[in-house]
């Protein structure tokens, strides 16, 4: 068997309008650490020990993300884990975010999101 050439993701970019506001909504409602912030992007992570960042970029003629139609049903590029994702949807519902409905069944659960610039974002869930 052939070893990957990879260890890991580095950085996950996401396009959107105003880096300071998207920031601010990534911290406070996701709980994403600030690593610095600049009037091209934000950078940040889920975790101070995340490897991964996420990259807030500043698109010139922004327009949110879109997976193109296709036969798995999936309509992001994302999906973060949740320890408990009963308790991150009604989170998220609570404070006003657009959520679409939290589907799966058994161990495996998953929900889409959508942050302020229209991203969609996906939770899953697999025990």
């Amino acid at each position: 068997m052939k070893q990957s050439l990879f260890k890991g993701v580095e950085a996950i970019f996401i396009p959107i309008k105003d880096p300071k506001l998207s920031s601010k909504w990534y911290e406070e409602i996701l709980g994403f650490k600030l690593q610095y912030i600049e009037e091209g992007a934000a950078v940040m992570k889920i975790t101070e020990q995340s490897p991964t960042v996420i990259c807030l970029v500043k698109a010139k003629e922004h327009q949110p993300c879109h997976f193109p139609d296709n036969h798995f049903g999936v309509g992001k590029y994302v999906n973060f884990l949740s320890q408990n994702i009963e308790e991150t949807y009604l989170f998220l519902v609570d404070h006003h975010v657009q959520v679409e409905a939290l589907e799966g069944e058994g161990d495996t659960k998953f929900f889409t999101f959508y942050d302020p610039d229209g991203n969609p974002l996906g939770v899953c869930q697999s025990l």
